[in-house]
C-alpha cells in the first residue's frame, strides 16, 4: 500500500483491489481533494455519492456522516461489536458481483486479500478445501460439476480471498454474476 495512506487491518491493500485509486475527486465527508478516493460500496438510506478519501473511513467520519456503512454485517458472526464496527463502519468494502460479505475464521473478521481465480486460489489449499466443503453445504452434489465449477474460477466466477488475522489461514466464497 501507498506511504502515507491509512492501514486497514481487515482490508490491508485496498489499492490492490480496486477499492480505493488514485483521483482528484473530493470526498465527501471532509470536503478535500486527498489523491485518493474510495470506489466500492457504501450502504446508506441518506443522499450520497460514496466517494470519501481513506482517511474518513479509517476514522469512521463517513460512515457516521452519512449513517452508512462499507460492508453488511452478514457472516460476521461471532466477532465482538468493536471488530463489527471496524469492519462495516471503518474498513473499505470490495467489489463483487454478488453482495460482498466478510468472512471470520478463530473469533475474529479476516483480512480480505483480493479477488482470484482458480491458480491464486490453489496456491492456497485450506482456502480451496474450505470453498469445496462449504459449496458441498449448499447443494453442490455432482463432484465433476464442482470440480469444473473451482477449475474454471476466474472465468466468470472468482473468488474472494481472505486471510485470518489470529492463525493465518487462507479461507475464500465464490463469486459469480
Amino acid at each position: 500500500m501507498s506511504a502515507g495512506l491509512p492501514f486497514f487491518r481487515y482490508h490491508p491493500d485496498p489499492l490492490a483491489s480496486g477499492s480505493i485509486r488514485a483521483a482528484t475527486e473530493t470526498c465527501a465527508c471532509c470536503e478535500r481533494s486527498r489523491g485518493w478516493i474510495y470506489t466500492a460500496s457504501f450502504y446508506t438510506a441518506q443522499d450520497g455519492t460514496g466517494r470519501f478519501c481513506p482517511w474518513c473511513i479509517a476514522d469512521g467520519r463517513a460512515a457516521e456522516r452519512f449513517a452508512g456503512e462499507f460492508t453488511d454485517s452478514y457472516g460476521l458472526d461471532g466477532v465482538s461489536e468493536d471488530v463489527l464496527r471496524e469492519v462495516t463502519c471503518r474498513t473499505p468494502g470490495f467489489h463483487a458481483w454478488q453482495d460482498p460479505h466478510w468472512l471470520v475464521h478463530c473469533q475474529d473478521a479476516a483480512a480480505f486479500v483480493g479477488e482470484v481465480g482458480h491458480t491464486e486460489l490453489a496456491a492456497h489449499p485450506e482456502a480451496l478445501d474450505q470453498l469445496r466443503t462449504d459449496m458441498r453445504l449448499d447443494g453442490w452434489h455432482d463432484e465433476d460439476r464442482l470440480e469444473h465449477f473451482l477449475a474454471s474460477l476466474g472465468e466468470g466466477a472468482t473468488a474472494m480471498l481472505f486471510r485470518c488475522t489470529v492463525c493465518g489461514a487462507h479461507l475464500a466464497y465464490a463469486d459469480a454474476s
